[in-house]
């Protein structure tokens, strides 16, 4: 079935390649449902869309240009304090960028593509001014999606990319990906320190329940891929993130959001730990000048279990 979209929130449908693909550029350029057809009717990738105006119910939606949250009232760059607010109600810290919070124009330049663009001035008062693209394109055997940002301001700024797609979990479904370590964190939940010592149940590398005790945590030293099994429904969804896995020097960085409750969890690509304004070098942050850009590249593939 199709999502019902909010009256003030249409949804635009891609279908191609026995694949249906509904954004909601209104609604922070996010995803509504990427849905396949089987045997035995459609079945949903992501979590489908329930047509509530919050972007945490929606099927996936874009992070720029940082993901995740910013600490201590903002950050410094090249000795300028530039003050962050907080963007979302209930987050004492400004999380996901701005993007999300913004409506995006839609473009479909193939039959098995969609565009979406955004320009952002400055908004909230926050200091980045870019503009921003995200390419859907339906292959044969899946998906790939694109993300980049572009800055447009006189001085350069720190930025990071990442994607936030939400899964339906079964009892079955177990993720795997490889990975070295963790960020520990307190109730904020904001990092405290780095272990490579998982805590029982948090090592995606061995192939981990997604239902269990809260995990909101970044992980380092992944490798770029990562793959969700579902045995109940046969299926295995791989992602790549395409220039990590290139790299072949497990330097990525992901984030997992298992929650106590609920029938969904997270697992999110991205190019920074959470708060690395704040962290030593900036692990996994690039600074952009006036025309330079970011791109973050990922492919999705989807496989029958036998």
């Amino acid at each position: 079935m199709h999502p019902t979209p909010a009256p003030s929130h249409p949804i635009h449908w891609l279908q191609h390649a026995g694949q249906r693909l509904g954004l909601i550029p209104s609604l922070g350029g996010s995803v509504a449902a990427w849905q396949r057809d089987t045997a035995q009717g459609v079945h949903d990738l992501w979590r489908p869309w329930a047509g509530a105006a919050d972007l945490y119910t929606t099927a996936s939606f874009p992070l720029v240009p940082w993901s995740n949250r910013i600490g201590q009232g903002g950050f410094v760059h090249e000795g300028r304090h530039h003050p962050m607010q907080p963007n979302r109600t209930g987050e004492p810290y400004p999380i996901h960028g701005d993007g999300w919070l913004q409506p995006w124009d839609i473009q479909q330049p193939r039959p098995d593509t969609l565009e979406l663009h955004l320009e952002s001035h400055h908004f909230g008062g926050n200091p980045y001014h870019y503009r921003a693209l995200q390419r859907f394109v339906l292959r044969d055997d899946g998906m790939d999606q694109l993300l980049e940002v572009t800055h447009l301001g006189a001085s350069s700024l720190p930025y990071g990319l990442g994607q936030h797609p939400a899964f339906l979990r079964t009892p079955q479904t177990r993720l795997h990906a490889e990975v070295d370590g963790v960020w520990l964190s307190g109730a904020d939940p904001m990092p405290t320190g780095y272990t490579t010592a998982f805590p029982p149940g948090w090592d995606p590398s061995v192939g981990m329940e997604v239902s269990g005790s809260l995990i909101d945590n970044a992980y380092a030293g992944w490798s770029g891929q990562a793959h969700i099994d579902w045995p109940e429904h046969a299926l295995r969804l791989h992602m790549r993130e395409s220039a990590v896995a290139a790299r072949g020097r497990k330097d990525g960085f992901c984030l997992l959001y298992r929650p106590p409750t609920g029938a969904h969890f997270c697992f999110e690509p991205v190019s920074h730990p959470i708060d690395a304004f704040h962290m030593e070098g900036r692990p996994g942050m690039q600074v952009l000048e006036m025309g330079q850009t970011l791109r973050q590249a990922v492919e999705w593939r989807f496989e029958a279990l036998l």
